[in-house]
């Protein structure tokens, strides 16, 4: 049985989308060449803070039919890159579950193997639903604080939580709980006051009428908006758009906005506009490539079907599941104001 700690993968469970024919041999080596990566490796292989994708690269490869040999192959490739897991400290992984203690260590890697835990054993404690609901929409410091982070490192931590959810593995969960606490929280100055915009104004029932694809004709009109990210700048959302054009990225992405009686068509509404400027993002005749962020925006967004599909998730009246929809909307809309 797969738990916070184990991962046991389940022909029964394959992912909203897979292959007919995935055979037992398969389950038995993914779910061993995920465990070797949940023990043993860090979350970031390189001490930039470059992702482990070996979750992702698994869990897709299975779904897809692979054999275990080829399962094997492919993690083969990527384990030498891979930095070692940290031992635990008992002590702070006790101190976590003091809600100060739990936010003074966010966005510090070294802490990674010490939230790794301590949501392992919140999950066995009271399963991986609940400490969804508690940590992720919750609306305390803590929760607040991870709900933010899920949307850093380009959204890194929500495509893991997708996996997770999709597999139902728990221990993927806690993975990406984990992933999300060592990320900074810099992107919450974009997504919180974009929230508060949105709370803020008188016409929320024009605003969800307000298309993703009509504010991205805007904001490639707009001149201050869509010039403010530099080829110079380290990080092109952090250091271009919220330190040049902060106002005007707001003022379009609160008009972005998800009634909880329309998940699934908001859900589909972001898809079609992440594949079309993602698709249309050409330079012709130079080689058709896809832009390396706008293809994190089509990645996550494939999870949401999932995301809204679970009833549990975020409360049974839809408003934690909208506001994950709203954020990842107006991720995606700056993701596509930084590329010029």
């Amino acid at each position: 049985m797969a738990t916070g700690s184990k991962i046991k993968l389940s022909t029964d469970v394959c992912g909203l989308f897979h292959v007919p024919g995935i055979t037992k041999e398969s389950a038995a080596r993914a779910s061993e060449l995920l465990q070797e990566n949940h023990d043993r490796h860090h979350i970031f292989f390189s001490l930039d803070g470059k992702h482990n994708h070996i979750a992702h690269h698994q869990l897709t490869l299975y779904a897809l039919g692979a054999s275990p040999d080829q399962l094997q192959r492919h993690f083969d490739e990527n384990k030498g890159d891979q930095r070692a897991m940290m031992p635990a400290e008992a002590g702070i992984i006790e101190e976590l579950h003091n809600p100060d203690k739990f936010c003074e260590y966010l966005g510090d890697e070294n802490h990674y193997r010490n939230y790794l835990t301590f949501f392992e054993q919140e999950i066995d404690k009271d399963g991986y639903q609940a400490v969804v609901n508690k940590y992720l929409f919750g609306g305390d410091k803590p929760a607040e604080a991870i709900l933010v982070r899920m949307f850093a490192g380009f959204l890194h931590p929500l495509i893991h939580l997708g996996f997770g959810i999709e597999f139902q593995q728990p221990a993927i969960i806690a993975e990406a709980f984990a992933q999300a606490a060592v990320h900074t929280g810099w992107i919450g100055d974009f997504l919180l006051p974009a929230e508060k915009a949105a709370a803020s104004s008188t016409s929320q029932s024009t605003n969800s009428n307000t298309s993703l694809v009509s504010l991205l004709t805007a904001i490639r009109a707009d001149k201050t908006l869509s010039t403010a990210a530099h080829w110079t700048d380290p990080n092109k959302i952090r250091d271009g758009i919220l330190a040049r054009a902060p106002h005007e990225m707001i003022h379009y992405a609160s008009q972005f906005t998800v009634p909880e009686d329309q998940l699934e068509e908001k859900v589909a509404e972001m898809m079609n506009a992440f594949v079309w400027y993602t698709g249309a993002a050409q330079h012709p005749p130079k080689q058709v490539k896809f832009d390396f962020y706008f293809m994190h925006c089509v990645n996550c967004a494939l999870f949401f079907g999932a995301f809204v599909g679970c009833g549990w998730m975020g409360g049974k009246d839809g408003k934690g599941r909208a506001r994950l929809v709203e954020w990842m909307g107006r991720m995606g809309l700056v993701m596509f104001a930084s590329r010029r």
